[in-house]
Formats: structure tokens, sequence, C-alpha cells
């Protein structure tokens, strides 16, 4: 796998990252892929499936629907 155009900001993170825990960067990104995706989460198909996942555990609101009123008439700017 080759990851182009990655930030110089990044790639010295990862180095210093890398340096810290006596590993190559090769290792280093590897092992922090695996940290990151070990996780049990279910992946998201969307933006609102992601948000409903997130908040599952917080549990869920009612809200009160408001009324539709009917549509008042146009103001008459003719006067």
């Amino acid at each position: 796998m080759t990851i182009r155009n990655l930030d110089d900001w990044l790639k010295q993170r990862l180095r210093l990252r890398a340096v810290a825990h006596g590993r190559s960067m090769e290792d280093e990104a590897r092992d922090f892929l695996r940290t990151a995706l070990a996780t049990n989460e279910p992946i998201a198909r969307n933006l609102a499936d992601a948000i409903r996942t997130r908040l599952l555990s917080v549990g869920g609101i009612e809200l009160d629907i408001p009324r539709h009123e009917p549509i008042r008439e146009p103001p008459d700017f003719a006067a």
C-alpha cells in the first residue's frame, strides 16, 4: 500500500511517534491502523447512521411535532 500526498507535518508526527516506540515508521503506521480499526463499532453507511450509532447509548427522545397551520393570505402591496 502506498499513501501519496501525505502532509509533511503528518509524516513528522508519525516519525516522532515511531521513534518514541522504537519502531520504523512503517511498523508504527501498521500498529496505528490495527489499533484504530480494532473496535467492534459497526461501520456507518452515511452520516445519519454514524450519528445514530454514536448516540444509541444515550437513549432516544420524543419530540413534539407542531401542528401545521393554514397558509395565511399574502400581503396586499397595491395600496
